[in-house]
């Protein structure tokens, strides 16, 4: 079986506008309880594009939640919404420039929250390093997708331009 090369530092420190839509096709790699690593295609992204991007959680600055974001790229940004679902996002762009990408879905399991549940994912990997670490990374095997580009998903709260901006992309 072919074995994919590792995603680096180098790839996630580029703009969130460049990151996101290299990452469907990608394999997004956990390490279970049992030592077995899973493999899931990663099929829907948002990106969240520092403190100008009324929807990105960097939009009022700095705070104990987001602090993540201001590091370099390839951390892990976990939040809690709605009282019960994990958020993955993976930090993107160079240290001091809050981006974001939105892990939205994998094969099999659309929605941010039912991933991250069907993967145990929780609060535990905020700030973990994905070039790094052993519990999650994400991998390129040459898979080559068609993808497509649509408005980010649940953020009515921001304004007009922020709402309608096609920074979805997702495997069509």
């Amino acid at each position: 079986m072919y074995q994919g090369s590792r995603l680096n530092r180098e790839f996630f420190t580029r703009d969130v506008l460049e990151v996101a839509p290299s990452l469907p096709g990608k394999l997004l790699c956990v390490s279970g309880s049992n030592s077995n690593v899973g493999r899931y295609m990663i099929t829907e992204v948002e990106a969240y594009r520092g403190e100008e991007d009324e929807a990105c959680h960097a939009c009022r600055g700095r705070t104990t939640r987001n602090e993540i974001m201001y590091h370099t790229g390839g951390f892990i940004y976990m939040y809690f919404i709605y009282g019960m679902y994990w958020m993955l996002n993976i930090v993107a762009a160079e240290k001091g420039i809050p981006q974001a990408v939105l892990i939205r879905g994998i094969k099999g399991f659309n929605g941010p929250g039912k991933l991250t549940k069907h993967l145990n994912l929780d609060g535990s990997y905020y700030g973990e390093d994905i070039c790094e670490s052993g519990r999650i990374w994400v991998e390129d095997h040459g898979i080559k997708v068609d993808i497509a580009k649509g408005k980010r998903i649940g953020i009515n709260y921001a304004g007009s331009y922020w709402r309608d901006i096609e920074w979805r992309y997702y495997v069509r």
